[in-house]
């Protein structure tokens, strides 16, 4: 395609046009520009106001970075290969310096590239962007600089290097092949030192003489890029990778991996209505530096019986779900917010299906929680250090790797990672196999997948576009029905051969203490929890009546005993306020009390038969007569029995705010952005073509600091000039035909109209190539 002709005559002292990055952008078609948004949206957001534009904000720093890290290996690849080509790349070239790669994949390879705006095509062949060479680095492909920017001479041709590296002695041959693959910089030891002579001539000095490396400093040495590639006999990569690494595993039967993620939801379910029940009546501070202390998390995972990172997860979960906030109050708590009441009420597939869809767009990342951060501070739950915006995307990764595998296949942990790291190599962190393995635990846990294999509530979730109900109805099958009995057994303990919910749930958490989870819950009686329910003010016959009504069978005799005993016992010793009065019939039980070496905190006194007196407060005396063994009641300056009210705490939610993300955009947006463009350059070029001798150039975008440095940079190195807007002293913005030459320190030098001028970016209102 020809380059674009703005009329009239340029000036003598302006190079001649060639073709850029905004010709080609300005040359394609609407199909081809829809192509181009959809695949980097930052360039839509907000819309530019003509192509010109486009292709300034395309060739951002910012922008062209973002599109590079989102590419795969070969595609990385291919870019580094064009790269290194040189000026120019055509696919027959690309082939060779892939390592004889077929002509179709290579032709492929570049119009993938040039779909994104990464490289840009002229008349000789393709041209990677400036900018995109820039985010690659200078060393990409472990290749160093050419013999023409090293100190030491000009570069070798490749007969000369051949010749050379033919003669090369074994030392200085195997310092050739420490360098070849990069990194192309080495240091040397002290007696191979350039300038200095003796017995290691032979080595890095001999490669020195021969000009086949560069020596950079006083102690390193560089392998000029014509040698590295002649050493790999024209190859860019020792490998090259245009698939992915095959993702392979264990298969296991369909019905059993819907089960066990049926399971696997059911429980969590369970496990979050028992955290937050607990947290309603008694819930945790929040650190002064927020999350939760270190010693609430244990409690959690204490009651739960759950490990330390499955804990973890289960409350970073409730947050993300807006199920549990910051109280906001002047002593903070984290409390059940309202959005918890209601996800209460709803079916368990619905419930499900709310914590997926929240666990799967999170930007929190649970395993973070007991590591360190870079200050060596240690990650707390529910704190701001949990947060890291890259899960979100290996989490998706992972996820889509599952789904592309066949139905019940439990890829390995390895494959994942070999296979993530393919997709996305500048985008994976260290320590991603570990990643890997911390996404798939929590998939189980939450019952995304089933025996390692994806599930079908999984597929859905991921299938789902935000869709709560189609969700929910995937997982509803697989969900264990909910029982409505239990059975109590002589040893003390109700084994529930289900799931429990609703108001059977709550009872058995207040008289009982789970002791095993699994496909049958087992609950186990004892004196503290039949205890714990009489101080919420149950009487013994309510509890046994509650018992019967929970029970299929009727209840045995030692769990009646238990009960009635406890009950008997309860409330034998009772605690009112003056500043404490311990009052008792049972005179022998008060004289206990008072030669009792564990209470003498509370200064006890007596003051008649019956009676002791402590300056302690009432509900402290409370809490420590219980946990030396005493069963104390409460009483009212009446002398009636007072019941401990502790409502449930709530609290507003407060949704978690993400970090920003820039949204796909739909086909319809994208539709009516392009032709707002192509509107934009017809009546560009129609007003171009009506004025005078042609050279009002083009409209000005009003372009933001950053855009107007890439042109102008862009300007720079093509040698070409650029339409402004510049803001001068009094507010007055005039349009200037500008030659820039140099740009540093916020400034930009250059000529306009034969003088030289130099002007300060943050006036530039935009900048249009000319």
């Amino acid at each position: 395609m020809a380059p674009q002709d703005y009329g009239g005559a340029v000036p003598p002292a302006s190079p001649a046009p060639s073709r850029s990055l905004a010709d080609d952008i300005r040359g394609r078609s609407d199909a081809e520009l829809t192509a181009l948004l959809a695949a980097r949206p930052d360039l839509a957001r907000p819309a530019p106001s003509d192509l010109t534009a486009l292709a300034s904000r395309s060739s951002t720093r910012a922008s062209t970075l973002r599109a590079v890290d989102g590419l795969d290996l070969a595609h990385i690849q291919a870019l580094e290969a064009a790269a290194v080509a040189g000026d120019s790349v055509t696919p027959a070239e690309l082939s060779r310096l892939l390592g004889g790669i077929d002509a179709a994949s290579a032709t492929r390879l570049l119009d993938d590239l040039w779909r994104l705006a990464l490289v840009w095509r002229a008349p000789e062949g393709t041209v990677v962007t400036r900018t995109a060479k820039d985010v690659l680095g200078e060393a990409l492909a472990g290749l160093g600089p050419s013999g023409d920017d090293l100190p030491g001479g000009d570069a070798l041709d490749e007969t000369t290097i051949r010749a050379a590296v033919a003669q090369a002695p074994p030392r200085a041959r195997a310092v050739l092949d420490r360098l070849t693959w990069g990194p192309a910089v080495g240091i040397v030891a002290a007696e191979d030192a350039p300038g200095r002579r003796g017995p290691s001539d032979d080595g890095p000095r001999w490669l020195l003489t021969q000009g086949l490396v560069r020596a950079v400093a006083a102690d390193q040495i560089a392998l000029p890029r014509e040698v590295a590639m002649t050493l790999r006999e024209g190859r860019v990569h020792r490998e090259v990778q245009l698939e992915p690494p095959t993702v392979t595993g264990p298969e296991r039967k369909v019905d059993a991996v819907d089960a066990a993620a049926g399971a696997a939801a059911s429980e969590v379910l369970a496990l979050l209505d028992e955290l937050l029940d607990a947290w309603s009546q008694t819930p945790p501070r929040v650190l002064r530096t927020g999350g939760l202390a270190v010693r609430d998390l244990k409690a959690a995972a204490t009651r739960l019986d759950t490990a330390p990172e499955h804990t973890a997860y289960l409350v970073e979960l409730a947050l993300i779900a807006d199920l549990v906030a910051d109280d906001g109050e002047v002593d903070p708590h984290w409390v059940p917010t309202a959005e918890y009441d209601a996800w209460q009420t709803e079916p368990g597939g619905e419930r499900w299906a709310r914590l997926a869809q929240a666990w799967l767009s999170t930007t929190r990342a649970p395993h973070r929680v007991g590591s360190r951060t870079d200050a060596s501070s240690v990650v707390n739950a529910l704190g701001g250090d949990v947060q890291w915006p890259p899960i979100r995307s290996l989490r998706r990764g992972v996820l889509d790797l599952l789904a592309a595998t066949d139905v019940g296949v439990a890829p390995l942990a390895s494959d994942l990672a070999a296979a993530v790291r393919w997709r996305r190599p500048r985008r994976v962190p260290r320590t991603l196999e570990s990643v890997v393995e911390a996404v798939l635990a929590e998939a189980a846990w939450l019952g995304v997948t089933g025996h390692g294999a994806l599930s079908v509530a999984g597929r859905a979730l991921l299938a789902s576009g935000g869709d709560i109900a189609g969700v929910a109805e995937s997982i509803h099958p697989h969900l264990p029905t909910p029982v409505e009995a239990v059975l109590l057994q002589a040893d003390l303990t109700a084994i529930a051969p289900g799931p429990v919910t609703g108001s059977l749930a709550a009872f058995l958490r207040m008289v009982a203490d789970v002791e095993s989870r699994g496909g049958a819950t087992v609950h186990r009686f004892s004196e503290d929890s039949i205890r714990r329910c009489l101080d919420t003010g149950w009487t013994g016959e309510d509890i046994l009546a509650g018992l019967r009504d929970a029970s299929s069978t009727p209840v045995p005799q030692p769990l009646e005993y238990l009960v009635r005993d406890a009950a008997r016992r309860h409330g034998t010793v009772r605690v009112r306020g003056v500043s404490a009065v311990i009052r008792s019939e049972d005179e022998a039980g008060l004289d206990v009390m008072l030669a009792h070496r564990q209470l003498s905190a509370l200064q006890l006194r007596k003051i008649a038969p019956t009676v002791l007196t402590s300056p302690v407060r009432p509900d402290v005396v409370l809490e420590v007569l219980r946990e030396e063994g005493f069963s104390p009641v409460a009483e009212s300056a009446a002398g009636t029995v007072t019941v401990p009210t502790r409502p449930a705490r709530r609290v507003v939610r407060r949704s978690s705010v993400d970090p920003a993300l820039v949204q796909a955009m739909d086909d319809a947006q994208i539709t009516s952005l392009v032709a707002g463009l192509r509107a934009s350059e017809t009546e560009s070029r129609a007003r171009a073509a009506a004025a005078p001798g042609g050279r009002t150039g083009p409209p000005i975008p009003a372009n933001d600091p950053t855009t107007s440095v890439a042109v102008l940079r862009e300007a720079i190195a093509d040698g070409r000039a650029v339409w402004l807007g510049y803001s001068d002293g009094v507010g007055r913005t005039q349009r200037l035909l500008f030659y820039p030459e140099r740009l540093d320190g916020g400034r930009v030098t250059g000529t306009s109209e034969g003088v030289t001028r130099t002007l300060s970016v943050h006036r530039i209102t935009g900048v249009v190539a000319d």
